[in-house]
């Protein structure tokens, strides 16, 4: 491969030339020495991994005519950013001899061989990989997007593939990222767990200063020779220093503090075991399982210090019990206080119950209740809420998780064990909002709800 980038007028930096010795090294039949584990690298934006992927790539389907590459990414506009760079390198003089053409149909673009080899580009949430019957080498480009559905559809098509080479590129993941795949084979690779495996990962310190120019090196070897000082401070000052981190110095969250509700050890330091029973009740949550056999009230109260949460009642459900349970909401709130529930949720079910009596409803549609879920997170975080030290409630929150809602950054809790009763999280999640964003703190509410603590 390097004789053959020589011959395109083609050179490696250092890092470069060792990442691809390593990605194309072979085991004692010829075979990759990856072909089962694959090939992983979590590496920082401007640094060069795409060109340097997309040389080696050109090089295979000239060396070995016929050699099929897809060429994934998540969204199209990263699909169609990387084919229209390797569009441009094909137009090289020295690349011209070996293209035949690169269509492009809006949806799938290619660039074809004369000797038949092809590289195929494609954005995987509009269901690109599905189709194909022999994949040599699949790159997924934005891997820290990558579902298993995703991977499924595409690489058992390189089982027809002679010699099959997996490359997963991509940067540390955001927090509401579907990145169990990308999490997984680092995880492996850390832990010793992938022999048949190559990771390689470019980051700077956990606790890195943002500014220092020695992490900025340490992350990015291309910088300052090839990555300019001025394209780093681009990403500074347009990115939050989290952001910069993650995307310029490729340092990853915690997966703790990644894959729960809260931010590792918050949600413990905001429980309290004595709250006051002079607190008044601002908003009521409500959730039931979706079985309709478990139903959680949870209470918002006007604390001292912001706002104080408990869950209420966890009971069994039946209708024969509703009207009971309907009675009691209603002597809680009477008809200033907001009994708040997702749109979503089986509990909706005592809408109609609860407007007879009287009750202020409030139905969070699916942004008000992704607003709800984010909000509770910031809450825990900033300190601002605290909560009533619930054996049950903090059960559930150890069992939630998040899970993306939409494609504009937002996220809603959610379960990855079905045994992980969400009822508690979901009803005090409800409240919460319901007190931040439709309950007046005002002395005449206090006086005719009256302050409720639930032990």
């Amino acid at each position: 491969m390097r004789d053959t980038l020589a011959l395109l007028g083609i050179a490696f930096d250092p890092w470069q030339r060792g990442a691809a010795q390593l990605i194309l090294s072979k085991d004692a039949e010829g075979f990759y020495a990856t072909t089962v584990g694959g090939v992983t690298m979590s590496i920082p934006r401007q640094v060069g991994k795409t060109f340097m992927i997309g040389w080696i790539v050109f090089a295979l389907c000239i060396i070995f005519p016929g050699l099929t590459v897809t060429w994934s990414a998540h969204k199209k506009d990263t699909a169609d950013e990387a084919f229209g760079g390797m569009k441009s390198m094909s137009a090289t003089p020295r690349m011209v001899p070996h293209i035949d053409r690169t269509p492009d149909n809006g949806s799938e673009q290619k660039i074809e061989f004369k000797n038949g080899s092809r590289v195929v580009f494609g954005a995987r949430e509009r269901g690109f990989g599905r189709g194909f019957t022999k994949v040599d080498i699949a790159v997924f480009d934005e891997a820290q997007i990558l579902t298993e559905r995703a991977v499924d559809d595409m690489v058992p098509a390189q089982n027809a593939s002679a010699n099959a080479l997996t490359v997963m590129i991509g940067t540390p993941p955001k927090p509401i990222d579907p990145s169990e795949i990308f999490e997984e084979a680092r995880r492996a690779a850390l832990a010793g767990d992938a022999p048949d495996a190559l990771y390689i990962e470019f980051s700077a310190d956990e606790k890195a200063d943002p500014d220092d120019r020695k992490q900025w090196r340490k992350a990015n070897p291309s910088y300052p020779h090839r990555t300019k000082e001025k394209a780093m401070l681009r990403m500074r000052r347009k990115l939050t220093p989290e952001s910069f981190k993650r995307e310029a110095l490729g340092v990853w969250d915690e997966l703790a503090n990644r894959k729960t509700a809260f931010p590792t050890g918050k949600w413990e330091e905001r429980a309290i075991e004595n709250p006051s029973n002079d607190w008044p009740i601002a908003a009521i949550g409500i959730d039931m399982n979706p079985e309709r056999t478990w139903v959680s009230v949870s209470l918002a109260m006007f604390s001292d210090d912001g706002i104080h949460l408990e869950v209420a009642e966890t009971e069994s459900f039946n209708d024969a019990g509703s009207a009971e349970l309907v009675s009691w909401i209603k002597k809680m709130a009477r008809r200033r206080t907001p009994v708040v529930i997702d749109g979503f949720s089986p509990a909706r079910t005592f809408e109609p119950l609860l407007k007879e009596e009287k009750c202020m409803v409030r139905i969070l549609g699916s942004a008000e209740f992704t607003q709800a879920c984010m909000g509770l997170h910031d809450a825990v975080k900033e300190g601002s809420v605290s909560h009533f030290d619930q054996e049950h409630l903090n059960s559930s929150v150890a069992g939630a998780t998040k899970k993306a809602v939409g494609k504009a950054g937002a996220w809603a809790f959610t379960r990855d064990e079905l045994d992980v009763d969400l009822t508690q999280i979901m009803s005090v999640t409800c409240a919460h909002f319901g007190a931040v964003k439709f309950a007046r703190k005002i002395a005449a509410d206090a006086e005719a709800t009256g302050g409720v603590s639930v032990c």
